[in-house]
């Protein structure tokens, strides 16, 4: 398998080209700030990850901004803290700014060279367009859960991606798909039958955000960052 075997790239935003983490992070320091005890960025990620998975599953309907501010209280109890409508409402319009990881933007480029480039996403249409200036690039389909009526990692965003895409000429043999997270993305992508590059930003150093799963998928490729891909897909 190579590089040129494909015509375009679907990638999962968050996580992989916005640094989710960080973002979740500094928007949790409201609550984290208060608390009485002292709370690591992992452990908040780790609550994060459980909260969110259980969320999803359970509200596949609910907007991506209203789920975070439905599971911020639960959140901020983890910490031995009460939170505010203020506070969960913060909590879940601060997707947009969440920051871009700094290959994303100039790798989203070099890549257009070759590829169509896609999103498929674990969030609202509002939220994507905020966090898409970020990238600085122009993407030909996006596809949210908002549109699709679920999270991933059900069956149903994969297949409802591989449809369209192939009411446009577009087949899953000839696209890759690019994300981060075991979890959400690989696992499920694999299952369908697309051909999967990991985007390793993590590098053993746990699972964070990511829900951790016993049976790691397999993946076609795997890079540490944006950048090295591209480099990898250049350099073939």
């Amino acid at each position: 398998m190579q590089f040129s075997d494909f015509d375009a790239l679907s990638f999962d935003c968050y996580g992989t080209l916005i640094d989710w983490e960080t973002g979740i992070w500094e928007a949790l320091q409201p609550v984290v700030q208060r608390s009485q005890r002292s709370v690591s960025r992992e452990e908040a990620l780790v609550a994060f990850a459980e909260l969110e998975s259980a969320a999803q599953a359970a509200s596949p309907l609910q907007l991506y901004p209203h789920l975070l501010a439905r599971i911020f209280p639960e959140l901020a109890e983890k910490f031995g803290v009460k939170s505010t409508l203020e506070d969960a409402q913060a909590f879940g319009q601060s997707v947009g700014n969440w920051p871009a990881f700094p290959d994303a933007a100039v790798s989203l480029h070099r890549l257009r060279k070759r590829y169509k480039l896609i999103i498929l996403s674990n969030v609202d249409v509002a939220s994507f367009c905020e966090s898409a200036k970020q990238l600085e690039a122009r993407f030909d389909y996006i596809f949210t859960a908002q549109e699709i009526g679920s999270y991933k990692p059900d069956p149903a965003n994969f297949k409802f991606m591989a449809r369209r895409l192939a009411e446009v000429g577009i087949s899953k043999m000839k696209t890759l798909h690019v994300a981060q997270s075991l979890f959400h993305d690989h696992q499920e992508a694999s299952r369908q039958g697309f051909a999967t590059c990991w985007i390793d930003r993590r590098q053993g150093s746990g699972w964070g955000a990511t829900k951790e799963i016993k049976d790691i998928p397999q993946t076609d490729w795997t890079f540490a960052s944006m950048s090295a891909f591209a480099d990898a897909v250049e350099s073939e």
